[in-house]
């Protein structure tokens, strides 16, 4: 007796392991998902005026079919858009390299392979198409050449419609406002049930208007469908190529030279007073946007002075002549016999209209709010000189003269173009950026594409699940106690039994 009472916990130790290994194996478990990683995706924009690398990542395992994006990084690419390289063999694909390199850097190395990248060119591109398709594809061959020599998934460079261009800017805008998808607990998501954004795009070669409505739209070249994070979105979209910025400074100034018969000077009324600059003949009728302007007598090396004058209502004259609102063939349009349905809601504006109207308020110290500050703001402008400007936005100074007729372009495109009056103008919202990201059609493809690539598996463990982790506790500590006050039992005894023998 005395020996087997020597160790009186070995049997229920064992006893307990037993039973615990047991639970263990008849416990019921539950898959958890390990926390994923980040996926990279690259998007070049090749704009008209300059190319800028867009970098984007999300996690692995995406919800609802659609990527839940946010900016890495960005590059701005050094010189003009791809299309400036026409005609200069390599040059496209050399301006590329620096961000490139970049992006070598800023994307983990062991994501590299798995990286996919794409080129997507806009308006200057388009136009280029247009009036030399063997240059054009000659660029896209050489930047996909460029692109694939990095260690990246190269998907590829194509032209983006402007219908397209639009769009993906309006994804771009509502997605950042939060208005598809936001966070709510423990890793769902929630529908917040928000109206969207209207998207206004001003770009070097283009403009575009998108923006959702019930209406019938009955240009069915204008509508477009959107299926992002379970939900079906109908669009009205336009694109005006040749309203971009850059060309239609370029057409009102072959349009003031046409209109004072190619002389050798020419007034214009939209620079200041105090500003000229000549030109030659090609820079102004070299695109296919000037090109029903250019004189028979054309002589691409000719010279034309352009003498400043600061005339308003001249000036406001030759931009109106830029614009058509006769003969419309729908029941409603906008301009240049292009429908669209009433404008409805709120706007982003970003891009050049960000740049106009922001740099409208630093000269002028007006608050543009409403049509009427805007009308005050661009007469203010259009009457000072250049020194004035000069002092007051000097690191604009490549832009200054060109301010007035570009205020007055906005003008004519929001108000008498787009409709928007003195109760909807307020709801236009100017901005370039929210938060670290870029405003642009370049996030709002990355969106969509997203939606075509695969997500990652991620590796599952085995866990038990908060019901059986209770069980299993308040077992063992049952247990536990049970041993405790065997064990008390035990020594107990042993002590009571060594008294009665003495």
């Amino acid at each position: 007796m005395a020996h087997r009472s020597a160790y009186p916990a070995v049997p229920l130790a064992l006893l307990l392991l037993g039973v615990l290994a047991i639970l263990l194996l008849t416990i019921p478990t539950q898959d958890i998902r390990e926390q994923p990683t980040f996926m990279y995706g690259i998007v070049l924009d090749a704009g008209s005026s300059h190319t800028a690398l867009y970098i984007y990542k999300w996690r692995a395992d995406k919800q609802n079919g659609t990527a839940v994006v946010t900016q890495h990084s960005e590059c701005k690419v050094k010189g003009g858009g791809i299309s400036s390289y026409a005609g200069q063999q390599g040059g496209a694909a050399k301006s590329l390299q620096a961000c490139l390199d970049q992006a070598v850097k800023d994307v983990p190395k062991e994501r590299h392979k798995r990286t996919s990248v794409y080129l997507g060119a806009t308006a200057g591109m388009r136009l280029l198409q247009n009036s030399n398709p063997e240059q054009c594809n000659q660029i896209l061959q050489e930047v996909g050449q460029k692109i694939r020599s990095y260690p990246f998934d190269y998907k590829g460079a194509s032209i983006l419609s402007g219908k397209d261009e639009g769009a993906y800017g309006w994804v771009t805008v509502n997605y950042l406002l939060e208005n598809f998808i936001k966070y709510g607990f423990v890793g769902h998501w929630f529908k917040p049930n928000r109206p969207t954004v209207g998207a206004l795009d001003f770009g070097g070669a283009s403009t575009q208007i998108t923006f959702a409505t019930q209406s019938s739209i009955e240009d069915k070249k204008d509508a477009k469908i959107f299926r992002l994070y379970g939900q079906e979105y109908s669009l009205y979209t336009h694109s005006f190529l040749c309203f971009g910025i850059d060309q239609i400074v370029k057409r009102l100034l072959a349009h003031i030279i046409k209109s004072q018969a190619y002389s050798e000077s020419v007034t214009q009324p939209c620079y200041p007073a105090d500003y000229n600059k000549s030109f030659e003949m090609d820079n102004i009728f070299n695109s296919p946007c000037t090109k029903k302007d250019k004189p028979q007598s054309y002589s691409p090396q000719a010279s034309v002075r352009l003498q400043g004058s600061g005339q308003y209502e001249h000036c406001l004259g030759n931009v109106s002549e830029l614009f058509s609102f006769d003969n419309c063939p729908f029941s409603q349009c906008s301009f240049d016999e292009v429908f669209q349905p009433n404008i409805t809601g709120s706007f982003m504006a970003f891009s050049t209209f960000f740049y106009i109207h922001s740099v409208l308020q630093q000269i002028t110290g007006i608050p543009i709010n409403n049509p009427q500050q805007l009308d005050d703001a661009i007469k203010t402008v259009c009457k000072m000189s250049y020194s004035q400007m000069h002092l007051l936005a000097p690191e604009h100074l490549p832009y200054l003269q060109d301010y007035c007729a570009s205020s007055l372009v906005m003008k004519m495109l929001l108000l008498k173009g787009y409709g928007f009056d003195d109760s909807s103008f307020p709801n236009i919202f100017f901005t370039n950026k929210a938060g670290d990201t870029s405003v642009g059609w370049a996030l709002g493809y990355m969106l969509y594409e997203s939606n075509f690539l695969p997500s990652e598996s991620v590796e599952l463990r085995k866990a038990l699940t908060l019901g059986a982790w209770g069980t299993l506790i308040f077992l063992f500590v049952l247990l536990l106690t049970a041993a405790l006050i065997f064990i008390c039992f035990q020594v107990r005894n042993k002590g009571g039994g060594g008294q009665s023998t003495i």
